[in-house]
C-alpha cells in the first residue's frame, strides 16, 4: 500500500449534466466520503482538482477572453472547488487545509508551500492544492505531476468518470480502442496517448511516482488503487 498519493479529480466529477448547480451536493458528498475512507486507512493524501464544472477554455475562446485572464479564471475555479470539498469533509470529521498557488486569497487558502504540505499531510491532514501552478499555460494535468513530485507522493490516484483505464483512442468514440492494463510514459509520449499532457508525463517519465488510472464510478476502486492494485491502467516509467 502507497503512503502518500496525489488525488487528481477533474472539476466535472463534481457537477451533473441535467442540473446548472456547478456543484452538486450530492457527487461533492459522494466523492468526499471515498476520500474519507483513504484517510481512515493511515493514507496521506493530497488532492489536484479541476475547474471544468466551472469554467473552460472553450468558452473563453467564444467570449474572446484572452489566454492569460482566461487560465487565471480557471485557476479561481478550481480554488472555489477545493474549498467546496474542504469544507464537506471537515463536516465529515475529515480534517482538511487547502493551499493556493495564488497566494492573495488568504481568507480561505494558504500560500503553497511544499514543505508546510508535506507536514501537514504527516499530520493526517487532507492537503488540497488548488491555483494550478500559479501561471498561465499549465494544465491540471502538469500541476498535478509537479505537486506530487515536490511533495514525494508515491503515486498519483487518477480518477476518471466514464472511463475505466488508458486506451489508445477515445473508448467514448471508437468501438476499436484497445485497453492498456499497463503502460511506460515513454509509450505513452511515442504513441500520443492524451490521458495526460505531453508536458506532465516528461515531468515524471523519470521518476518512480506511478499513475493509476481508474474509473471513479465503482466506490471500491478508490481504497483498491491507494493499495497499489491494478483497477484501471498502471503507468509508470520504463525498466
Amino acid at each position: 500500500m502507497y503512503k502518500r498519493v496525489l488525488l487528481k479529480l477533474s472539476g466535472e466529477a463534481l457537477g451533473i449534466k441535467s442540473s446548472d448547480n456547478i456543484i452538486d451536493v450530492e457527487s461533492l458528498n459522494s466523492i468526499c466520503e471515498k476520500i474519507k475512507i483513504l484517510h481512515d486507512d493511515g493514507l496521506e493524501v493530497a488532492i489536484v482538482i479541476g475547474a471544468g464544472n466551472i469554467w473552460r477554455g472553450k468558452v473563453a475562446e467564444k467570449i474572446g477572453i484572452e489566454r492569460v485572464p482566461a487560465d487565471y479564471m480557471g485557476m479561481l475555479g478550481t480554488v472555489i472547488n477545493a474549498v467546496a470539498m474542504s469544507s464537506a469533509l471537515k463536516k465529515m470529521g475529515v480534517p482538511s487545509v487547502v493551499y493556493s498557488a495564488i497566494p492573495e486569497i488568504k481568507e480561505v487558502t494558504i500560500a503553497y508551500d511544499a514543505d508546510k504540505v508535506k507536514e501537514d499531510l504527516s499530520q493526517g491532514k487532507i492537503c488540497f492544492l488548488a491555483g494550478g501552478t500559479g501561471k498561465p499555460f499549465f494544465t491540471t494535468d502538469t500541476a498535478a505531476t509537479l505537486r506530487a513530485i515536490e511533495t514525494n507522493c508515491d503515486a498519483i490516484l487518477m480518477a476518471k468518470n466514464g472511463v475505466k483505464g488508458v486506451y489508445d483512442k477515445d473508448p467514448t468514440i471508437h468501438k476499436d480502442a484497445v485497453f492498456y492494463p499497463e503502460i511506460t510514459y515513454k509509450e505513452m509520449r511515442d504513441m500520443n496517448i492524451q490521458i495526460m499532457d505531453q508536458s506532465a508525463i516528461e515531468l515524471i517519465e523519470k521518476t518512480n511516482i506511478e499513475i493509476l488510472v481508474f474509473s471513479m464510478q465503482n466506490i471500491e476502486n478508490f481504497q483498491l488503487a491507494a493499495e497499489g492494485k491494478n483497477v484501471g491502467t498502471i503507468c509508470k516509467k520504463e525498466r
